[in-house]
């Protein structure tokens, strides 16, 4: 991971998807607000004025930013029975990872849960630790059927 005032930037960045851009860009942010406890407003307007940013799907960053920081207690407190440690003892990336992928699968319910999970492992291998993916599965493996009750109602019957 390189990291420059606060912003993360991918190991690789092949051709992706505008939404899967957005996510890339939603953690860049949460990640900012984490490391610099800047406000969410300025770091939007501040990752929306970048240039060379890529296709983007701007009304998700949006609402996966925005969301996800707006809601932060609410999120802290939906993750933490499922966390091995403190979240304040999480690295950044996978702090941000991990709120991204709670709130998308508390709010963003049009996505179906498995695409929201492998996102945010696909976030986590990108820009986390060696083995971060790994626990970020394991994490919202053990959410996904409090948030997402019905759908996993409708894989049973």
């Amino acid at each position: 991971m390189n990291t420059n005032e606060g912003v993360i930037e991918a190991k690789q960045a092949p051709n992706k998807s505008p939404r899967h851009r957005a996510r890339e860009l939603a953690l860049q942010g949460v990640y900012q607000w984490r490391v610099t406890a800047g406000e969410d407003e300025q770091i939007e307007a501040q990752i929306h004025a970048e240039k060379n940013l890529g296709r983007y799907d701007k009304k998700l960053f949006s609402k996966l930013l925005r969301g996800a920081l707006n809601q932060h207690a609410d999120i802290e407190a939906l993750l933490a029975p499922h966390l091995d440690r403190p979240l304040m003892e999480l690295s950044p990336v996978e702090f941000a990872v991990l709120l991204l992928g709670a709130f998308e699968l508390s709010q963003n319910l049009e996505v179906p849960y498995k695409v929201v999970i492998n996102e945010a492992v696909e976030l986590a291998k990108t820009f986390g630790g060696t083995d971060g993916h790994k626990y970020v599965n394991g994490v919202l493996d053990k959410l996904a059927p409090q948030l997402r009750a019905l759908e996993f109602a409708k894989r049973t019957s």
